[in-house]
């Protein structure tokens, strides 16, 4: 998207789906505390053509990771880090010339600035930056898009999501197969994922009686997976990119939380987002590895019975119609 003449806001978020919808309010306050500047998103393209189409921001650039920045954002008037603590993120930004560098102290970097705290929520701690810089008023809990999509390919479906980008926050298989198995006597479920993942949606599918067809995985970009979730019955997931789908659209959903504890994850605290928490039981510390190979701990200790009983909860909070029975032993 091509760049204007306005004063030039450049923001780094260079992450996936869940870290992007998890900064949507502090670049909301940005707007806020910015009016006169362009803010100019550098994100993955799909992610950000979503929140371009919502109104979020006004421009974006593709980007991913932290490899050198494009030439034409050099020379921003303020260039915001809303991707990590830094050095290598405020470094990264320092090379274009900003006339004015904004994010969390580093002291490697040269940066001056808030004081990062690692157990805050994500969404506060970029409100923060935000506030603490501007003296605006961000509301961590404002995570609404209003945005159009395209038509979803199957609508007021359960959607579950039993994928995650590490192994640590992939709850069992065979459990997904026994809650899909227990919603779809009630309800039309159909499982999202990426290609990579369409393996492991179709065991889910086949160990739960469903049809291939009920697996959408690797069929959907972006957009796609929103229009499904903006549209469903219920969200069903781990702790991963498309539990903060659910809240941006107001839909009821479940997310199972394993080496992250939700009070730095977690959706906004409404009755229809369900969160459950293994690692908050005794016997378990509070964090374990996120990125870990294998199934965490706290996972493990979350059974069926008990996402099907916050399935209900979120429901019944939601005032969804149905599908009665969800949850019933």
């Amino acid at each position: 998207m091509a760049l204007t003449s306005r004063p030039r806001a450049v923001v780094l978020r260079a992450l996936g789906l869940g870290d992007l919808l998890a900064a949507v309010p502090a670049l909301r306050g940005l707007r806020r505390a910015l009016p006169d500047h362009e803010t100019v998103l550098l994100c993955p393209p799909d992610i950000g053509a979503l929140l371009h189409d919502a109104g979020v921001v006004d421009t974006v650039v593709a980007h991913t990771g932290l490899s050198p920045l494009p030439r034409h954002v050099h020379g921003a008037d303020v260039a915001v880090d809303l991707h990590g603590s830094g050095p290598q993120s405020h470094v990264l930004l320092q090379a274009i010339h900003p006339r004015r560098l904004v994010g969390y102290a580093c002291t490697a970097a040269g940066v001056e600035g808030p004081t990062w705290d690692r157990a805050e929520h994500e969404r506060a701690r970029w409100c923060r930056l935000v506030d603490e810089t501007w003296g605006t008023a961000c509301d961590p809990d404002d995570t609404a898009l209003d945005v159009d999509l395209p038509a979803p390919p199957v609508g007021g479906a359960v959607v579950l999501h039993p994928g995650a980008a590490a192994g640590a926050r992939r709850w069992p298989p065979d459990r997904w197969a026994e809650v899909a198995a227990a919603v779809a006597r009630q309800a039309p479920v159909v499982l999202t994922g990426t290609a990579e993942e369409r393996g492991l949606c179709v065991r889910v599918a086949d160990e739960a009686g469903l049809t291939e067809k009920a697996v959408l995985a690797g069929e959907t970009d972006v957009a796609g997976v929103a229009s499904l979730v903006r549209s469903a019955r219920l969200v069903l997931c781990s702790d991963t990119g498309v539990a903060h789908l659910a809240p941006a659209f107001g839909t009821p959903s479940v997310t199972l939380f394993g080496p992250t504890p939700p009070a730095r994850w977690g959706p906004p605290p409404r009755d229809v987002h369900r969160v459950l928490w293994g690692r908050g039981r005794p016997g378990l510390s509070e964090e374990g590895d996120p990125h870990g190979e294998s199934v965490d701990d706290g996972l493990l200790a979350i059974e069926p019975v008990e996402v099907l009983a916050a399935a209900a909860e979120a429901l019944a909070a939601g005032m969804a119609p149905g599908p009665v029975g969800i949850g019933a032993s």
